[in-house]
């Protein structure tokens, strides 16, 4: 998927127009209830095209006096990591000096620019928005990021620059993305599996920078695994390369199949793991969560049992996950959290018969069929396994709109007891007969 990042001074609008354009993509395709969403990362789509959304004024420390040469470096990691870049400024201040340093930095750079000026809401500031021209760009779009005026002429442009998408090789081996916060045992994890220190290991959080893949075989199976940079609060990313790191962690989880969760249990499934959780759930990938460190927690006596009730009640609603709880320096269920990730691949990529579908899941619905709707009875005639990446399934119904969410969630829950999607997220669709 296509990364399109939002670079400008401060106080330009970048953050109101992420935010518009990530709330009509939950609106409209990702509206799942009880996601934890950073808002400085999204997912966004037009014309059908998906895109992911970096809003690089997230990751700005200081406020509106901050040094050039910060906001340069936002500007050079967008052009080192994107595929087209927003470059936004507003027309009330006009051009400023660090406007024209950002314009000079994108000049240079072979990827396509959209400069998006914001806050045109009148015939007078769009006569205004000429002297942007000075900027040395082709053409301009004068926007309203509040309003969402001129935002479909800029994005019809946008998409039409993106890349298309590769179709993936079929010979391609699986990949399961190693993620966490920093220091939190990523690749002290990896070094154990792999029985030689590839990454350097220290205590000091972030040492790893990239995303680097190690072919692996074990149980019989082989696949990819990939070591990626920690993952920080935005108020811990203050150099040029955890910005570096976070966007290639994004790219690293959206090009997965299963993403292994490290975290460090005497630190506790804090709020910046659960964003990684969930960022890993709305994109539909299987999910290991390993609670690395639990030889520190089992000394004082705090038992597994209480332990996972607590995770998954901070994963509700999505809490069919497993969860190993591990210690890398004692070599603890270190294979056990691999085969885990293993067999969560298998469940994401299993294909069930669409007759044993039907008849496991019809008498199902006939015991528990759909809560009727203003006298209307509601009923399942068939259902299908659709052709995705991970298990998503058709019910078709006499009268679709009024099966309600309850009801969707009570199929998933069947689905998964009857057909063991262990550590995968699944989706029910309800269609017309």
């Amino acid at each position: 998927m296509s990364i399109v990042a939002i670079v400008g001074r401060p106080n330009v609008g970048k953050s109101t127009f992420f935010n518009r354009l990530i709330q009509r993509r939950e609106a409209i395709v990702d509206a799942v209830s009880g996601v934890t969403r950073d808002r400085h990362y999204g997912k966004s789509d037009w014309n059908g095209k998906e895109f992911s959304l970096i809003d690089t004024g997230g990751y700005v420390v200081g406020s509106d006096d901050i040094f050039e040469a910060e906001i340069d470096k936002q500007v050079e990691l967008a052009i080192d990591e994107a595929d087209a870049i927003i470059f936004m400024v507003e027309v009330e201040s006009g051009v400023t000096g660090m406007d024209e340093d950002v314009a000079q930095l994108l000049r240079k750079s072979r990827k396509p620019v959209f400069l998006a000026i914001n806050k045109v809401d009148n015939s007078k500031r769009a006569q205004d928005a000429v002297e942007f021209y000075s900027l040395g760009f082709e053409r301009f779009y004068t926007i309203s990021s509040i309003n969402g005026s001129g935002t479909g002429d800029l994005l019809d442009d946008l998409v039409k620059a993106l890349p298309e998408a590769v179709e993936a090789d079929e010979e391609t081996l699986p990949r399961f993305a190693v993620v966490g916060r920093p220091n939190a045992g990523k690749s002290s994890f990896i070094n154990s599996l792999i029985g030689e220190d590839r990454y350097i290991v220290t205590d000091i959080a972030g040492t790893t920078r990239d995303s680097i893949d190690t072919r692996y075989k074990r149980f019989g199976f082989e696949f990819n695994l990939v070591d990626t940079a920690g993952i920080r609060k935005k108020s811990k990313v203050k150099e040029d390369l955890e910005f570096y790191s976070v966007m290639r962690s994004v790219r690293a989880i959206e090009h997965c199949d299963v993403i292994i969760l490290v975290f460090d249990a005497s630190r506790g499934f804090d709020g910046q793991v659960q964003n990684i959780f969930w960022l890993a759930h709305r994109n539909n990938k299987g999910v290991v969560i390993l609670a690395n460190k639990w030889d520190l927690i089992e000394k004082d006596n705090q038992s597994a049992n209480d332990f996972e009730k607590y995770i998954k009640k901070q994963c509700e609603p999505y809490t069919d996950v497993p969860i190993v709880f591990m210690s890398v320096l004692n070599k603890q269920r270190i294979y056990k959290a691999i085969e885990t990730a293993v067999e969560v691949y298998q469940n994401r990529t299993k294909k069930i018969k669409t007759s044993t579908l039907n008849d496991t899941m019809l008498p199902i619905i006939q015991h528990t069929s759909p809560p009727q709707y203003k006298g209307k009875y509601i009923k399942i005639k068939y259902i299908t396994q659709l052709p995705t990446p991970w298990p998503s399934f058709a019910f078709f119904a006499n009268l679709p709109q009024y099966v309600k969410e309850p009801y969707k969630r009570f199929l998933e829950n069947q689905l998964r007891k009857e057909f063991d999607f262990h550590g995968v997220p699944v989706t029910v669709f309800i269609r017309k007969k």
